[in-house]
C-alpha cells in the first residue's frame, strides 16, 4: 500500500498567533470591517433566522459583533466545532494562511446541519502583487535568490473549485478588489504588522534580511507603483465564499471546478 503523502505546510502556526498578538495592542482593522460589512449584506439576502451560528476567526475580538452568542473558535489547525451542531459557520479572514484549505472547508461542512450555510471571506491572489513584485525584484538583484515573503493566496478560480471539492452544494465564489495609498512602502509594511499579516511562512528566510533588500524594494516599488500625491498604491483583494450543507431539497450540484452559481442562487432568493 502507497504511504500517502503529508500536506506541505504553509503556516509556521507559532509565528502566526505571535503576529496577531502583536496586532492587537494597536490594531489596523479596516479590511476586516469591509468584510464584515459585506458578510451582513450577504445574510440579509438570506430569508433565514440563524440560531446556532459559529465563526472561525483568529481575530474573535473583531468579529464578535457579529453574532454576539455565537461559538467563536481559533482557525486552528483543527477547528473545535461540535459535527452538525451548527446551522451557519463563518470562517473570518484566515482562510489565506490554511495549509490545508480543503481541510478547513471540511471541517466547517461536517460542523454544519444538512441545509446549513457556510461563508468565508479571505485574502485572494491579487492581494499586495505591488509588494510581491518589489521584494522579489529587489531581492534577487541583491542576493542572486528569492525566499518566501508573502503568503501564495489563490485565485477566485481555484477558491471556488475547493468549495465542491469539500462537498458544499451551490458554491459560489466573488471578490471586492480594493485599492488604497500610504505614504511610502515602509508605511505600508508597518500597517500590515498592525494588522497581524506579516510573514509567517514556515518557509521563511530566519536569518534578518539584508537593509539593501528593503532599501532596493522601496525604490522599486515607488516607480513602479505610483499613486496621487507621491504616494504608492496598494492592493487587497477580498474573496467571499458561499456554499451549503447537502440537502434533498437543494438543486442538483455542479460539474466539479465550475462554481458558476450566482450569488442570489447560493443565497437561495429571486434575481431582481
Amino acid at each position: 500500500m502507497r504511504p500517502m503523502k503529508s500536506i506541505p505546510k504553509l503556516t509556521d502556526q507559532t509565528a502566526l498567533a505571535r503576529n496577531r498578538a502583536r496586532s492587537a495592542t494597536d490594531p489596523v482593522t479596516f479590511l476586516h470591517d469591509i468584510a464584515l460589512d459585506e458578510i451582513k449584506d450577504r445574510l440579509s439576502l438570506v430569508n433565514r433566522r440563524f440560531t446556532n451560528p459559529a465563526i472561525v476567526s483568529g481575530f474573535p475580538n473583531t468579529w464578535r459583533d457579529l453574532f454576539p452568542d455565537a461559538a467563536i473558535v481559533d482557525d486552528s489547525e483543527t477547528i473545535n466545532l461540535q459535527i452538525g451542531a451548527h446551522d451557519l459557520v463563518i470562517h473570518a479572514m484566515g482562510l489565506h494562511w490554511a495549509s490545508d484549505p480543503v481541510g478547513q472547508l471540511i471541517q466547517c461542512l461536517r460542523a454544519l446541519k444538512p441545509d446549513g450555510l457556510f461563508l468565508a471571506v479571505l485574502f485572494g491572489g491579487q492581494t499586495l502583487h505591488e509588494l510581491r513584485a518589489s521584494l522579489a525584484e529587489a531581492e534577487s538583484r541583491i542576493t542572486g535568490g528569492l525566499s518566501p515573503r508573502v503568503a501564495p493566496m489563490a485565485d477566485i478560480r481555484d477558491l471556488g473549485a475547493l468549495l465542491q471539492r469539500a462537498g458544499f452544494a451551490l458554491p459560489v465564489a466573488d471578490s471586492l478588489p480594493l485599492t488604497t495609498s500610504y505614504p511610502t512602502p515602509l508605511h505600508l509594511m508597518h500597517e500590515l504588522r498592525a494588522m497581524g499579516e506579516t510573514n509567517a511562512l514556515h518557509d521563511r528566510l530566519r536569518n534578518p534580511t539584508k537593509r539593501a533588500v528593503f532599501d532596493r524594494a522601496t525604490q522599486i516599488y515607488t516607480e513602479q507603483f505610483p499613486a496621487a500625491d507621491g504616494r504608492v498604491e496598494a492592493t487587497f483583494e477580498l474573496v467571499f465564499l458561499a456554499g451549503w450543507a447537502p440537502h434533498e431539497s437543494q438543486q442538483q450540484p455542479l460539474r466539479p471546478g465550475s462554481a458558476t452559481n450566482s450569488l442570489a442562487d447560493a443565497l437561495r432568493i429571486p434575481d431582481d
